[in-house]
């Protein structure tokens, strides 16, 4: 059995399509609010498969509690003083690693419409600047994750529109 936790937004769709995979439980840490929920959305909720929570504070998860934590569209929009205790307590409550998708600089920028749902505009950081954070941090790149990851994307032809990071827990 395989755990894994997706935080970011729009978790209720990716908890529901790993729901479906085998041998996969999935559980989900939804950023923002989540008062326009749809139906399905709300069903998670209640089933305690998603929740709430502002990730700037320590997640309610013991220590590794998942295999993986995958998290997307919200380290972009955190200031280094949240930064700092976020990327730390998603590799807590991981075992098997850490899966980061982050912005590229000069990339897609927030609508006005979304700024207040963020807070504030994301700050895409270059890949450099990733790695010198995650050795600042005491993370490291899981070597064998990121290959596998970059072979499968070779064979595939896809071309990721975001910068992924593969950190081992």
């Amino acid at each position: 059995m395989r755990k894994v936790l997706h935080v970011g937004p729009d978790t209720c769709t990716v908890v529901s399509r790993l729901l479906k995979e085998d041998d996969t439980e999935a559980w989900g840490v939804e950023p923002y609010d989540l008062e326009d929920a749809d139906g399905n959305c709300k069903s998670l909720v209640r089933k305690g498969f998603v929740r709430a929570a502002d990730i700037k504070f320590s997640l309610p998860y013991r220590p590794k509690s998942f295999s993986l934590v995958i998290t997307t569209d919200t380290v972009d929009y955190l200031t280094p003083k949240y930064l700092n205790k976020t990327i730390p307590d998603l590799a807590r409550v991981s075992t098997d690693g850490l899966v980061i998708f982050a912005g590229y600089p000069g990339q897609h920028r927030a609508k006005v419409s979304e700024l207040p749902k963020f807070g504030r505009p994301a700050k895409s950081r270059s890949a450099s600047w990733w790695l010198r954070y995650f050795i600042s941090a005491g993370l490291k790149e899981n070597e064998a994750a990121t290959k596998k990851f970059e072979q499968a994307t070779t064979k595939m032809s896809y071309k990721p529109g975001c910068q992924i990071f593969h950190l081992s827990s």
